[in-house]
C-alpha cells in the first residue's frame, strides 16, 4: 500500500517498484553500519553497540508510522522514508554482528549453531507479528480507514519493543572471548583495514554465501504480495496469512537446523536448504498461479522450511570464519554486502522482470541463479562447525577445538 501512500502518481507497479526502492535504501545502509559499528564492537564490546544499534533503528522505525504522505507534503513524503529506511539500515548494519557475536562467544562450542540460530528467529517472530498486526487491521478497518491511519499501528507499536529490548540489553553481560581479547590486549585497532587486508577471500565467501538466502527469502515473503494482489488481483489476505502461517513453522525449523549443523556440519545443512530452494521456487509460483489459498499456503510453508535450512546454520556459518579481534566486522560486512545485491534488490528485480515479461518464468530464473552462486560459495568455503574461536582462520595450521 506504500505506493498509494507516497507514489500515487504513478502505475500500480511502478509505484510498487519506487516502494521496494526505498525499502532497498536500507540495505544500502547496512554495510555502512556493519563498518562503523563492527569498529567499535570490535574495539569496545558487543554490548553497548547492541544498545545503540537498537535505539537507532527502533526510533526510525516508529518515525516512519507518524510521518505525512504524498498527500499532505508531496515530494518531501518519500524523501523522508528514504531518511527513515536509510538510518534504519544503518542501526540495522551494526545490530545483527552484534546479537550473533553475543551468543556465539557466549554458550558451549558444541552448541554454536544453535545459540547463533537464536537471533535469525527474530525474523519469522518479526514477519509473525508485523503480518498478524496487519491482518488484524485489515480485518478491524476499511480499505479507506487502512489506508488513512491503520497502516501506521505496526510502525507505532515498535516502540514497544524498543523499550524491552534496551532493558534487556542494559542486563546482558559482555561476551567471554571479547572480554579474553580485551585483557590479553589483542583487540584490534583498525578492524576493517585488518579485514580487508588478511580476510577478503572470507569476505568474498560469506558475501556469496549469504546472496541466493536473501534472494529466495523476499521473494517468498515479500514479493509474493505483490504476485498475489496486484498481479493475480486476489485478495492481500491471501499472502499475508500464508507468510504469517509459514512464518510459525520457521520459528522452530530455524533452530532444529542451527542444531543439526552443529552435528552435521554447517555445510550439509546449508547446501541442502539451497537445493532445495532452487528446485521449490519452481514449484511455488505454479502453486500461487492456481489461485487457491490452501495451495498458496503450502507453497509459503514449504519455501520457509526450506530457507530455514540455510538460515539456522548461516549465522555461525558466517561468524566462525574470522578470528575474535575482527569477528564484528568481518562478519557483518560479509552479511550485509550481500544484503545489497539480495535483499535490496530482490523485489525490485522480480517486480521489473514481472512487469517487462508478465510471467514468473524469469523470475525463478534469477532466484535460482541466485541461490546457484551460494552454492557454490558454500561448498569452496571451509567446514567450520568444530574451528576454534580462538584460532586465527587465515593462519596456516588453525587447529580445530576437537583435535
Amino acid at each position: 500500500m506504500f505506493n498509494e501512500l507516497f507514489f500515487p502518481t504513478f502505475d500500480p507497479l511502478i509505484g510498487t517498484l519506487l516502494s521496494f526502492s526505498t525499502f532497498a535504501v536500507g540495505f544500502v545502509a547496512r554495510p555502512l553500519g556493519g563498518i562503523v559499528f563492527g569498529h567499535f564492537g570490535d574495539r569496545i564490546g558487543r554490548k553497548n553497540v547492541l544498545v545503540v544499534t537498537l535505539l537507532l533503528m527502533g526510533l526510525a522505525t516508529f518515525a516512519i508510522g507518524l510521518m505525512p504522505t504524498y498527500d499532505a507534503i508531496g515530494f518531501w513524503a518519500p524523501a523522508l522514508l528514504v531518511l527513515l529506511r536509510f538510518l534504519q539500515g544503518l542501526g540495522l548494519g551494526g545490530e545483527w554482528g552484534g546479537a550473533v557475536l553475543m551468543t556465539l562467544e557466549s554458550g558451549h562450542p558444541e552448541r554454536r549453531g544453535l545459540n547463533a540460530s537464536w537471533p535469525q528467529v527474530g525474523v519469522p517472530i518479526g514477519l509473525l507479528l508485523s503480518n498478524g498486526v496487519l491482518a488484524l487491521m485489515g480485518a478491524i478497518t476499511t480499505d479507506s480507514t487502512f489506508l488513512s491511519w491503520g497502516w501506521r499501528v505496526p510502525f507505532l507499536l515498535s516502540g514497544i519493543l524498543v523499550i524491552v529490548g534496551i532493558w534487556i540489553r542494559r542486563t546482558l553481560s559482555e561476551s567471554p572471548l571479547f572480554q579474553e581479547t580485551s585483557e590479553e590486549g589483542e583487540e584490534s585497532h583498525a578492524p576493517i583495514v585488518e579485514v580487508l587486508k588478511r580476510y577478503p577471500k572470507q569476505v568474498l565467501l560469506a558475501i556469496g554465501a549469504r546472496v541466493g538466502v536473501d534472494v529466495a527469502f523476499y521473494t517468498f515473503v515479500l514479493f509474493i504480495t505483490t504476485y498475489v494482489a496486484t498481479y493475480l488481483e486476489l485478495p492481500k489476505s491471501y499472502a499475508l496469512n500464508a507468510v504469517l502461517i509459514a512464518a510459525t513453522f520457521q520459528i522452530f525449523a530455524i533452530p532444529y537446523f542451527g542444531h543439526l549443523s552443529d552435528r552435521i556440519g554447517r555445510r550439509p545443512v546449508y547446501l541442502a536448504g539451497a537445493v532445495g530452494s532452487g528446485v521449490w521456487v519452481l514449484v511455488f509460483f505454479r502453486l500461487l498461479e492456481t489461485e487457491k489459498f490452501a495451495l498458496i499456503l503450502l507453497a509459503a510453508v514449504i519455501a520457509l522450511i526450506l530457507h530455514a535450512a540455510m538460515y539456522g546454520p548461516q549465522a555461525s556459518f558466517i561468524s566462525e570464519m574470522f578470528p575474535t579481534r575482527v569477528r564484528y566486522t568481518g562478519a557483518s560486512m560479509g552479511y550485509q554486502l550481500a544484503g545489497i545485491i539480495g535483499g535490496g534488490l530482490a523485489p525490485i528485480i522480480s517486480t521489473a522482470l514481472l512487469k517487462k515479461y508478465d510471467s514468473a518464468t524469469p523470475i525463478m530464473v534469477y532466484v535460482v541463479a541466485m541461490l546457484a552462486i551460494s552454492l557454490v560459495c558454500v561448498f569452496l568455503a571451509p567446514e567450520t562447525h568444530k574451528a576454534d574461536l580462538h584460532a586465527d582462520p587465515a593462519a596456516a595450521g588453525a587447529v580445530p577445538e576437537s583435535a
